[in-house]
């Protein structure tokens, strides 16, 4: 057995986050319009980043919303960048990576990002 070894006793359920992909311009009209009748959260997520990919195992490890209750987009910032800069210049909220921002009403009402990203906190707006 090695230093770091650790007999597994309990198993541990893993959640599921529903994930809605974001990935095409379009969808940030239909997001707008999805935000009057209930939140939307949209996280962005660098695929290179140490830090994005740490944050993001954290949130979805604490996710905790039921799905008729918020709605949560994910954005490959990577491979859809275009998304990503209309997401800042529509919602007038600065780029970040990763970052976390909650709609309502067609507004960005919050975000957050890198360390400042808590799962929990969406239990405010819902």
């Amino acid at each position: 057995m090695g230093l770091f070894s650790r007999k597994k006793t309990e198993h541990v359920e893993e959640k599921q986050i529903p994930w809605n992909p974001l990935t095409d311009l379009k969808q940030l009209d239909e997001i707008v319009e999805e935000s009057k009748t209930i939140p939307v959260a949209i996280f962005k997520h660098s695929t290179r980043c140490g830090i994005s990919r740490m944050v993001l195992r954290n949130f979805e490890s604490s996710y905790e919303i039921p799905v008729n209750q918020l709605k949560i987009y994910y954005l490959d910032l990577l491979s859809y960048r275009d998304i990503s800069d209309e997401i800042g210049h529509k919602f007038q909220v600065m780029h970040q990576s990763p970052q976390l921002i909650v709609l309502k009403n067609g507004t960005a009402v919050a975000n957050a990002s890198h360390h400042s990203i808590d799962a929990s906190e969406l239990k405010n707006f819902v």
